[in-house]
């Protein structure tokens, strides 16, 4: 389940309570080893890298570092299966999820396999029609049209039933996942997944990755020596752009391999050789940028999510397995029509579902979870707002479009808080539900429409009875307390080094107390949501950026002082570079 960019919000209604990092009496010593600022090195012990060794390995990865795909459970009979099929000549089809991270797997899949010369198609449920995983009316459907061997990329591992259907009628399923295997698996050919053995290293594999270590499996047994042949080593390492961006917008831990392969892919999309890479970073303008994982979670994984949210993803995987310039250009500025439309579509839900929690008073301090629903919203757009909610009002969410689809039930998407499982809370209350699936912060169901409001009840219950008052309130981890002069441009420039950031390694916060205002703010953006204003300690002076800020303006102004936490980077403008903050949050005495 993956992100996707930020738009304007409504005030956010929560105050975040600082977590600030205490001072490590190691940090210079691990600074002068590793040659870096001590800021820096307070960073790396803050993620737990306490030896000069584990730095080292963490500032320069490599990507031998990689896991080799030998060691991914399930992967040799996997192998053997895909070999047979293409020396047969049998007819193979990748299924593949909806969402980026499945796009990203069927696209490395079925372009290995037709270097290879297999017989290969693929298939992307849609999202609305036939909702996410395996299911039995394609399952039939593409065993009438002579699938014999069926690749699923991040899907079933739930599919018990489509599996046996499968085996019925003569199709070998082959499953890649990487979601919580249930206590019963599907009957497959094979099964590839990290958690179907606790010792393999990387359990927080992305479904891209899952996919990505299958083809190069798979491109071991085709070529003649020890090393890849150099048509399928160049395609592997193209691939690993793919598997990248899959595993950004997937949110999984970007550290150990995630990171490795994330580090390699990102530096190696904006020369890739894929048409419809290119094409896509063309269209979104990020033409001549660094493309860093903000990049792809925020402005990238959007484009190619739109697909799937708001018409068909297959799409998607058409752009990213073009051969031609002219198709992949138009598919590109397409894709980018529909994500304007599902920003429109997204901003009008969310104001809605706002305006509902006014009016029923769901935002009373007592209330421990927000259930909403109504007829006509968009399934495809109800997790990014579920997720919205959670940003304003930091409550598990859950949001229901309440028209009833094709088989009666109604489909709602659910985003969680650190500490809340929404799949234990879902599952404790799904003697009302018609189906539903997903991990600790984020689920998908289907429900009767009459059952909603007997399970928002239940989930309320279940919520206050597992959250206390103090889980209710956002923690902003912040890395250290820090006089403005330590920001030298050379420190900032090194801070990046510890990049790609996302889950598990977020970009460092850091704070910076008894502040002031040099000049008056000025509001900016469109609407004046945004503000630009410049602080002092007295140490050093640095101008800031507070995105949806702009309504703390005069509050800024009636303040002396205050304090500050904040991300910093380098601003790189008419041929000058200087430290700039960007202001995620501000504390007034």
């Amino acid at each position: 389940m993956g992100r996707n960019e930020q738009i304007p919000l409504p005030t956010r209604t929560q105050k975040s309570e600082w977590v600030i990092q205490p001072a490590d009496a190691r940090a210079q010593g691990l600074a002068t080893s590793l040659r870096i600022a001590p800021l820096v090195a307070q960073v790396l012990l803050n993620r737990g890298i306490t030896e000069a060794s584990q730095g080292n390995v963490f500032l320069q990865p490599k990507l031998t570092e990689l896991i080799r795909p030998a060691q991914m459970p399930g992967i040799e009979p996997a192998v053997a299966r895909v070999r047979d099929a293409i020396e047969k000549k049998e007819k193979i089809t990748i299924y593949g999820d909806y969402d980026v991270d499945g796009i990203t797997g069927v696209s490395i899949l079925w372009e290995l396999l037709t270097l290879l010369g297999a017989e290969v198609d693929f298939y992307i449920p849609h999202r609305i029609e036939e909702g996410y995983g395996l299911n039995r009316e394609a399952v039939r459907s593409l065993a009438q049209g002579g699938t014999r061997l069926l690749v699923t990329v991040d899907c079933g591992i739930g599919g018990i039933e489509a599996a046996e259907l499968a085996r019925s009628l003569g199709v070998d399923l082959l499953i890649t996942d990487h979601h919580q295997p249930g206590a019963d698996l599907p009957t497959a050919a094979a099964i590839v997944h990290p958690a179907l053995e606790p010792g393999y290293p990387n359990q927080d594999s992305a479904g891209a990755l899952v996919a990505y270590k299958l083809a190069w499996a798979v491109a071991e047994q085709f070529s003649s020596g020890p090393r890849l042949d150099l048509r399928l080593r160049q395609f592997m390492l193209n691939a690993t752009s793919l598997a990248a961006i899959g595993t950004v917008a997937d949110v999984v831990d970007l550290r150990g391999e995630n990171r490795v392969l994330t580090r390699f892919g990102l530096q190696a999309l904006p020369e890739s050789n894929l048409c419809g890479l290119r094409a896509l970073i063309e269209t979104i303008g990020l033409n001549g940028q660094g493309v860093d994982s903000y990049a792809i979670g925020f402005r990238l994984a959007p484009v190619l999510n739109a697909a799937g949210r708001m018409g068909h993803a297959r799409l998607a995987v058409e752009l990213l397995t073009s051969s031609s310039e002219v198709r992949a250009t138009q598919i590109a500025e397409y894709l980018k029509e529909q994500n304007a439309q599902r920003q429109q579509c997204e901003r009008k839900i969310l104001k809605q579902a706002c305006d509902l929690i006014t009016e029923r008073g769901l935002s009373h301090p007592d209330r421990r979870s927000l259930v909403l629903a109504a007829a006509g919203w968009h399934t495809g757009v109800l997790g990014i707002v579920a997720s919205r909610l959670v940003d304003r009002y930091y409550r598990p969410t859950i949001m229901i479009n309440a028209s009833p689809g094709e088989n009666g039930t109604a489909q709602g998407s659910a985003r969680s808080i650190e500490g809340f499982c929404m799949l234990s809370a879902i599952q404790a209350c799904s003697a009302h539900l018609a189906s539903f699936g997903g991990h600790k912060m984020a689920a998908g169901l289907t429900i009767p429409p009459e059952k909603i409001e007997p399970f928002a009840a239940d989930f309320e219950a279940y919520a206050a009875d597992h959250l206390e008052e103090e889980d209710m309130v956002s923690k902003l981890e912040i890395d250290a307390l820090v006089p403005l002069r330590q920001f030298t441009r050379e420190t900032v420039n090194q801070l990046e080094l510890l990049g790609p950031f996302g889950q598990g390694n977020p970009k460092p916060i850091f704070a910076t107390q008894g502040v002031r205002l040099i000049a008056a703010p000025r509001r900016v953006g469109t609407k004046g949501d945004h503000l630009q204003f410049a602080i002092t300690d007295n140490t050093a002076t640095i101008r800031c950026v507070g995105f949806r800020m702009g309504h703390l303006e005069k509050k800024l102004l009636d303040h002396e002082y205050f304090n500050l936490a904040y991300e910093a980077q380098l601003n790189h403008y008419n041929g000058n570079t200087s430290v700039e903050f960007i202001a995620t949050d501000i504390q007034f005495e």
